[in-house]
């Protein structure tokens, strides 16, 4: 037997699996649900039966469902009952205008959304519910007027002591009665609520819409129930649940509208409250989320910047208080300089991480032959695998690997994806490089195949690429970190017994670089202890975007990458040994170690060296001798580098204009490097000094001024 406190409600689809769905998912709401395999069988299931909600297919065979529609409102009973049009097909206006004027309230897409629909059918169930008690209450409150017909009084009485506000209208909507309940949450007088009055009292910003719900219910006299405020003339908001129910004579006819009116201020400021608690928990978890990444990445820096410290401190305290045989100098020197080198790459890769942040990182593109690229990566990476016994598998064997890129940055790219792909893979373990040709390729990873291989993606789906794959067979990557393996300051592991160093922003400089080339990166692993595969997606460039010219020019610069390293290292060697003999350097430098240090590598060169400590100095020693070249830091106190070279290309003197000059400067982005030369510099060297670049540079610009 039905329970008095469940509603119905009728399910209309001709599939019985899909009238299994739908039961599955309404059958929490503990509501009566009747399943109709047909419009027919719907139609017989409304004779003796009322509904709080039709769900109702539209393709149905036999009586489609908008026929089924037509003649369930065609029936006095079922004339307001609502109905939700259930459809596999987009909707076009004309279906939905057609709906929508049979009585649906709603279409809903197959297949459903499970949250949507119980939503929806709960709104009904609840409109039905309390639909039906106005309709009691109305009854009752018509039984009562016939009984105290002759006592309007008592009427009167029973209506000023409701606690909830009582409104009435004619067939036009217009007020014609409302209660003192009513005037109090509205804030109207009776005379001030008649007609329509009551609509000057509504909020300004639910005026319009409320309007228009309520001459819709005029319309087509169906029940309403909505919320909205009022404001009194003094400013006051009260909030408010209208329901009102078309009134019936006993014959059937529409003779007006009765509603009542809930003063729910209270409930919607606890709401407000509640919504606003939790806006603000959730901001202090995102922020109390933030600072621990902040202090876990802060961390990771201190120690990774303090554990090259501690080998290089230690090693200079033991060469400046023992003497050691010249193999443990010769490697007291290497562990130092190994160290700093290191150093030097976090300050690179933090450099690089505020270039992007601020979108100033810049590329210089050209076509380049990428095999070169990855061989030389390859090859710098070889003694540190064959150190811990990896098999390092290369196949580089695809042709005309061409792209547009920026060569450094590439070398930069792969140099870090494989060197990660050693740091993580333990001993006797392999790590393959792979590069192929994909015929189709997406230029970016959709969210829903983040984890597939991009080999397996259909072959008509975009124009042939580069694919380039590091593949290891190391700790892997777990599951859950997956998604945000290249997200900035982020490690899988930040605790203090992580066995692998690094400040994680390796891959998301790495994606970054690669997505400036119109290229794309993706992480794939099976989880921990499985390895892990890094696959690049480049764009292929085709002959015909390369000139003959430029190609072989690069060609050969990208074929020769070692043997132009090896050049570079010998043409340095040779600066060396020719030496600065018989030039006079101005070194200006305000750090006494790094102004003792130039000095005494440009001393020990043959030069004869000025080493001054400020701008003022430097223009001092410049009247009193006249220098070959000038070496000046960018960064000092009272006058910077750059106002030092200005006033000394204005300067009146015949000699001190045009002193060749190099910057010197630990402000290493290529912006500074411009700034450098705009301002006058013939040259620009990044800190740390490589000594050999320096006297390269000295040695070029004096060659360069004679001439």
């Amino acid at each position: 037997m039905q329970s008095e406190s469940r509603v119905n409600v009728l399910m209309v689809d001709d599939h019985p699996e899909n009238l299994l769905a739908l039961e599955a998912i309404l059958d929490g709401l503990d509501q009566n649900l009747v399943k109709a395999h047909s419009g027919e069988e719907a139609l017989r299931c409304l004779l003796h039966q009322d509904f709080a909600v039709i769900l109702l297919d539209v393709q149905m065979p036999g009586m489609d469902g908008f026929e089924t529609a037509s003649l369930i409102r065609k029936r006095d009973r079922s004339r307001d009952t609502p109905i939700i049009f259930l459809t596999a097909f987009s909707t076009s206006d004309d279906l939905m205008f057609r709906g929508y004027s049979l009585g649906a309230v709603d279409y809903l897409l197959k297949p459903i959304d499970p949250t949507i629909l119980i939503s929806k059918v709960t709104v009904f169930v609840d409109l039905f519910v309390k639909t039906a008690a106005l309709k009691h209450q109305t009854a009752q409150l018509q039984v009562t007027n016939a009984e105290l017909r002759a006592s309007n009084e008592r009427f009167r009485s029973l209506s000023a002591c409701s606690p909830v506000g009582i409104v009435m209208t004619d067939v036009q909507g217009n007020c014609t009665y409302t209660n003192p309940r009513c005037q109090a949450i509205a804030g109207f007088s009776t005379q001030d609520g008649l007609g329509n009055g009551w609509i000057n009292f509504i909020h300004p910003e639910d005026r319009v819409w409320v309007v228009q719900q309520w001459q819709e219910v005029i319309r087509d006299g169906k029940p309403y129930s909505q919320e909205f405020r009022f404001q009194w003339q003094d400013g006051t908001i009260r909030w408010a649940h209208v329901r009102s129910a078309p009134m019936l004579s006993d014959l059937g006819a529409l003779i007006g509208f009765v509603g009542t009116i809930e003063d729910i201020t209270d409930r919607k400021q606890m709401e407000q409250a509640r919504a606003q608690f939790l806006q603000e928990q959730i901001a202090r978890q995102q922020a109390e989320a933030a600072n621990r990444m902040k202090d876990e990445f802060l961390g990771t820096l201190s120690h990774e910047l303090r554990t090259p410290l501690n080998a290089m401190m230690g090693w200079a305290r033991l060469l400046r208080t023992r003497k050691f045989d010249a193999e443990t100098t010769d490697r007291a020197l290497e562990t130092i300089e190994r160290n700093a080198c290191s150093q030097a790459q976090l300050i690179e890769d933090i450099l690089d991480v505020s270039r992007i942040i601020t979108g100033k990182l810049r590329l210089v593109l050209r076509p380049i032959n990428v095999t070169p690229l990855l061989e030389a990566a390859v090859e710098a990476a070889r003694p540190i695998a064959e150190s811990k016994n990896l098999v390092l598998k290369v196949d580089l064997s695809a042709a005309e690997s061409w792209t547009s890129g920026d060569p450094d940055r590439l070398n930069q790219v792969f140099g870090n994806l494989l060197s990660n792909a050693i740091k993580f893979t333990a001993e006797g373990g392999q790590v393959e490089v792979r590069l192929e040709h994909v015929s189709q390729s997406p230029p970016s990873i959709p969210q829903s195949l983040e984890t597939q291989d991009i080999t397996s993606l259909p072959n008509d789906f975009l124009p042939p690429t580069l694919l380039i794959s590091f593949a290891d067979t190391g700790v892997g990557i777990p599951p859950n970190f997956l998604p945000h393996v290249f997200e900035r300051f982020r490690q899988a592991d930040s605790t203090t017994t992580r066995p692998h160093g690094g400040l994680g922003l390796g891959l998301a400089i790495a994606r970054h670089i690669i997505e400036m080339h119109g290229g794309t990166i993706q992480a794939l692993s099976e989880g921990e202890g499985k390895g892990a595969t890094f696959q690049l997606v480049l764009p292929l460039l085709s002959s015909r975007a390369r000139s003959p010219a430029s190609s072989g020019i690069i060609f050969e610069k990208s074929q020769g990458l070692m043997r132009e390293t090896q050049d570079n290292a010998t043409a340095l060697n040779e600066a060396v040994l020719q030496g600065l003999s018989g030039l006079q350097v101005l070194v200006v430098e305000d750090d006494s170690d790094t102004r003792e240090l130039l000095a005494f590598v440009l001393q020990q060169n043959g030069a004869r060296v000025t080493a001054v400590a400020s701008a003022a100095e430097a223009i001092v020693a410049l009247h009193d001798e006249c220098p070959d070249i000038l070496v000046s830091d960018i960064g000092m106190p009272e006058e910077d580098g750059y106002s030092l070279i200005r006033r000394i290309r204005t300067f009146p003197s015949a000699h001190i204009p045009d002193v060749p000059a190099i910057a010197l400067t630990a402000y290493a982005r290529e912006e500074e490097r411009t700034l450098a030369l705009n301002a006058g510099f013939n040259a620009h060297i990044a800190k740390p000094v490589d000594t050999l670049e320096l006297i390269s540079a000295i040695q070029e610009l004096a060659k360069a001024s004679v001439h």
